[in-house]
């Protein structure tokens, strides 16, 4: 594992993300942790809960926690797909992605809803994950 993303199991958006993250790691470079799992807390105490759901958390093998869109470019890049992402990175355009990315992160479900008719999941956003 080089990356363990926290993400809100509830977002369909997110949820999709995931899915499709997982779908493009195929050497299981990614760890994917609800913060919904009823044991999130225990398992994860070092990660607020409460600001992990109006940002996207992510944690390095080495420990490093990483934010948002910093989250979002790490894990494309580990999948070699979406070589594009890694543009929100630029010193020109990160601050307008980063501010953009925490309007759409604090509307999710609202947008969830316009997007797919669902404002939040389901038993059908469930994310199958592989534990080693």
């Amino acid at each position: 594992m080089e990356l363990r993303i926290f993400y809100d199991g509830n977002c369909p958006l997110c949820s999709a993300e995931m899915r499709q993250l997982k779908a493009r790691d195929p050497n299981n470079l990614i760890a994917l942790e609800d913060l919904n799992a009823s044991d999130f807390s225990e398992r994860f105490s070092h990660i607020d809960k409460d600001y992990a759901n109006t940002i996207l958390h992510g944690e390095t093998a080495k420990g490093k926690v990483l934010l948002g869109l910093d989250v979002t470019c790490k894990a494309w890049a580990l999948t070699g797909t979406r070589a594009w992402i890694q543009l929100l990175r630029l010193p020109v355009i990160k601050t307008v992605a980063d501010w953009t990315y925490l309007r759409f992160a604090k509307h999710r479900y609202r947008i969830s809803y316009l997007l797919t008719g669902k404002a939040r999941c389901d038993d059908n956003c469930q994310i199958p994950t592989k534990r080693r």
